[in-house]
């Protein structure tokens, strides 16, 4: 390791599906953990954390929520990394935001404004999606030939497969990564800002319950319509599926943590493939399941995934399509119970 364990480090959404398994690996590596939660009365959550190995000596909980964020300044004082991975996935009536969109900014604002504020804050990693980094032209004449850091989902054009829910969160995830790095560009006194854009996250969990992204990734399984059409959007907005395994996004997010210095926008995604292809795998290999003909027949797109940058680095992937579609069906059997076997 590049670093002393002794840091302070916080995760901002530490109960989700990547925030859980962030706290878990980092508490592995023997580092102490701030971690936040909109509600410590939420038992199911809490008694998650806490059960986690080394959590009683080294992870401290705090109350926060990205409608008040200025709650989140407790939980960041004295901490060298902060790792934004919340976000807003339901509105808030009654906040003082109008949209998802409007609290996901103002949150990612206060998050870096608490980091300054703190004078020991390092560095500021955020969970970004790929849902921000589309191939599409702004001219609305199809898509780019390559996926890489400098693509821009450009928001004003219409998306296929979409619907009100699915626009506000590719609107909330893109201009609140813009308005992080935006603190990575200013002379603001040393805070370094890293953005990882992932693509559609698979394998095991910490959760008691299928999360929402294994729930898409065997939604062709399933025959859930909800879950398939929001695969269906992930692919014809960036063009195929980018996807990546828990285990290697949350060790990119720690590589990132543990370089003496790195800044920017990385997409991080280990295949990117068509939602046939996954279909085929799971016919091919799950023959149990009997894959519905209409899943296997799908656009076929020539785009090519030209994101290096994180590999540049030094980052290595552990996990290829194969591994992350088979953990995602291990994960659902040991979460579904008998309905899904």
């Amino acid at each position: 390791m590049s670093m002393s364990t002794s840091y302070k480090v916080c995760v901002i959404g530490g109960a989700g599906y990547i925030g859980s398994w962030l706290v878990k690996q980092l508490l592995e590596k023997g580092y102490t953990v701030h971690a936040t939660l909109r509600n410590l009365d939420d038992v199911t959550k809490v008694s998650l954390l806490k059960s986690l190995p080394d959590a009683d000596a080294r992870l401290v909980l705090f109350e926060a929520d990205i409608y008040n964020p200025i709650e989140y300044e407790h939980a960041i004082e004295g901490c060298e990394f902060v790792f934004h991975v919340a976000t807003p996935l339901q509105h808030n009536e009654n906040s003082q935001y109008k949209n998802i969109t409007e609290a996901a900014i103002a949150g990612a604002k206060s998050i870096a404004e608490c980091c300054l504020k703190s004078g020991t804050v390092k560095r500021l990693i955020y969970t970004a999606s790929v849902v921000a980094a589309s191939p599409l032209k702004e001219d609305g004449s199809g898509f780019g030939n390559v996926v890489e850091e400098t693509c821009w989902t450009p928001l004003s054009l219409s998306f296929a497969c979409s619907n009100a829910y699915r626009k506000a969160y590719v609107d909330s995830k893109t201009l609140a990564e813009r308005e992080i790095l935006s603190y990575g560009n200013q002379k603001n006194g040393g805070l370094e800002v890293v953005t990882l854009a992932c693509g559609l996250v698979g394998g095991d969990a910490l959760l008691p319950f299928t999360s929402s992204s294994v729930a898409v990734f065997i939604s062709q399984l399933t025959n859930s319509a909800t879950e398939y059409q929001l695969l269906r959007f992930l692919e014809e907005l960036v063009g195929k599926i980018p996807i990546v395994h828990i285990d290697d996004v949350c060790d990119a997010h720690i590589f990132c943590m543990e370089k003496p210095s790195i800044s920017g926008r990385f997409l991080c995604a280990s295949s990117y493939v068509s939602s046939a292809e996954i279909a085929t795998y799971f016919q091919q290999n799950y023959p149990i399941f009997q894959v519905k003909p209409e899943y296997l027949d799908g656009p076929k797109r020539e785009i090519v995934w030209g994101s290096t940058k994180l590999e540049e680095k030094g980052f290595e992937y552990k996990y290829c399509t194969k591994m992350i579609l088979d953990d995602c069906i291990r994960c659902a059997r040991k979460r579904g119970g008998t309905d899904f076997q």
